[in-house]
């Protein structure tokens, strides 16, 4: 059992405690973040003079041979030592001997161990922002590719009024938009450099915090030792934000389930996304989508885990906090997976344009439009109200739209209706009268597009 202390014990440890304590199970996926560190802060020890420039070389070159060796599969980080800490420095002591015992020199496990979740932290915050950006290219080609594929708008699950397909993509544009924002305000609030605080309180040697944080591209070093080491705001901002991602990718899947369904018709999922039954030979099954919104939970119990993990931890470090490093790694594998398994069911999805256009005129969705139609003949909106009322539940009646009713009908219930009244009710009409920015004309849209394609370009 490689550990980096001992000496203050007569005893080893107990084999299951040992097991139990270890995080080397977990924590080795930081060996990048751990060697990328270290070699930051040898180079820091040297400008100090706290090393010499032979130890600098040798540890460096050290450290070197050790990533080399862990990536091509000749060194293998295994459970002999406690953590991704130990395995570095027990390798680097190994191969270069009396210098490898200086790596250490001015740092603690605490704000090492800091130090390696926000790099490994701010790397993934990367990669996620990175998808996302992805999945917003796909809706945007969707936008740019549906301004006249006309569809219902829902409120309560029930039609409501007439809407485009790239309106209804164009919403979810701005929630993902609004998920990059937030993981960008992270990155820039976590950005700052723990190492050189210490197990609490700092250290004597005369270490330049600010040149290690220069060296690994942080904003500037943290302000407060203990707080250095005790904070773990940032995982749970993080946590938040993807636990906001889920949840929006979560609604979109359960619209395209419900849109797959055999009474919608709104999509056809790709073979590649889709599943069949053990049993049913008919069934094409969205397990893509079901899963994904599946694991929203997972998510969701990694961020109220880790704020529940941190509530009763007094400062400074507390072992309690080893337990932030498995949610918060399963919750970026699962988000990461989800977004791109998300976009690739989108990129591949087919839309059955004519039946969502049968169904927006099929459920009244131009009713509101019927009223205004009458306002505009002066008609009170009240009494107009009540009178599509009317009119709805006669159409009920028949089986029929509102606009395949005959002028004599329509007269029959408000004699104001005019020939003009198909015009005013028409799918395009409701969409493309509507202009303001936001609304689902195309115009409007196309205002958007730009606004949002200058967007993607800059970010």
């Amino acid at each position: 059992m490689a550990q980096l202390w001992g000496g203050r014990f007569t005893k080893e440890t107990d084999k299951l405690v040992y097991n139990f304590n270890a995080s080397i199970s977990f924590d080795k996926k930081m060996f990048k973040q751990d060697v990328e560190g270290s070699r930051a802060h040898v180079k820091m020890l040297a400008k100090q003079g706290i090393l010499t420039d032979d130890e600098k070389n040798q540890i460096l070159s050290g450290l070197d041979g050790i990533y080399d060796d862990v990536l091509s599969g000749k060194l293998e980080i295994t459970d002999e030592y406690e953590d991704i800490h130990s395995f570095v420095e027990a390798n680097l002591i190994e191969r270069i001997g009396e210098a490898g015992k200086k790596l250490h020199t001015g740092r603690s496990r605490n704000d090492q161990v800091a130090l390696d979740m926000k790099l490994y932290t701010r790397d993934e915050i990367c990669e996620i922002n990175g998808l996302l950006k992805e999945l917003l290219e796909t809706l945007i080609k969707l936008m740019e590719e549906n301004l006249d594929t006309y569809m219902p708008g829902f409120t309560h699950l029930q039609k409501a009024q007439p809407i485009t397909l790239a309106h209804h993509m164009g919403a979810y544009f701005e929630m993902f938009k609004r998920d990059r924002q937030r993981l960008d305000d992270i990155y820039r609030r976590m950005n700052y450099c723990p190492l050189g605080s210490g197990a609490l309180a700092g250290t004597t040697y005369p270490l330049d915090r600010e040149y290690t944080a220069q060296l690994l591209s942080f904003e500037g070093a943290t302000l407060n030792s203990m707080d250095s080491v005790a904070d773990r705001d940032y995982l749970i901002e993080l946590l938040a934000a993807m636990s906001t991602i889920m949840m929006h990718l979560s609604r979109f899947c359960e619209e395209i389930i419900i849109w797959n369904s055999n009474e919608y018709r709104f999509v056809e999922i790709d073979d590649a996304y889709s599943t069949g039954s053990s049993i049913m030979p008919q069934k094409k099954n969205p397990d893509i989508a079901e899963l994904i919104r599946g694991k929203t939970g997972r998510v969701y119990g990694a961020f109220v885990s880790l704020l529940t993990t941190m509530k009763g931890i007094p400062l400074a470090y507390n072992k309690d906090m080893q337990e932030d490093k498995e949610l918060t790694f399963d919750a970026i594998d699962t988000v990461k997976g989800c977004i791109a398994l998300f976009t690739g069911m989108l990129k591949t999805i087919r839309f059955n344009k004519d039946i969502m256009r049968t169904s927006a005129m099929k459920g009244f969705t131009n009713a509101t439009d019927a009223a205004d139609y009458l306002v505009n003949k002066g008609v009170a909106f009240r009494d107009a109200h009540g009178i599509i009322g009317r009119l709805v539940l006669y159409c009920i009646d028949k089986d029929k739209a509102i606009d395949e009713l005959s002028l004599d009908e329509l007269k029959a219930i408000c004699p104001v209706f005019e020939e003009d009244i198909y015009e005013a009710i028409s799918l395009e009409t409701c969409v493309n009268k509507r202009t303001t920015i936001g609304a689902p004309s195309p115009d409007a849209m196309r205002e958007i597009i730009k606004i949002n394609r200058e967007y993607l370009k800059n970010s």
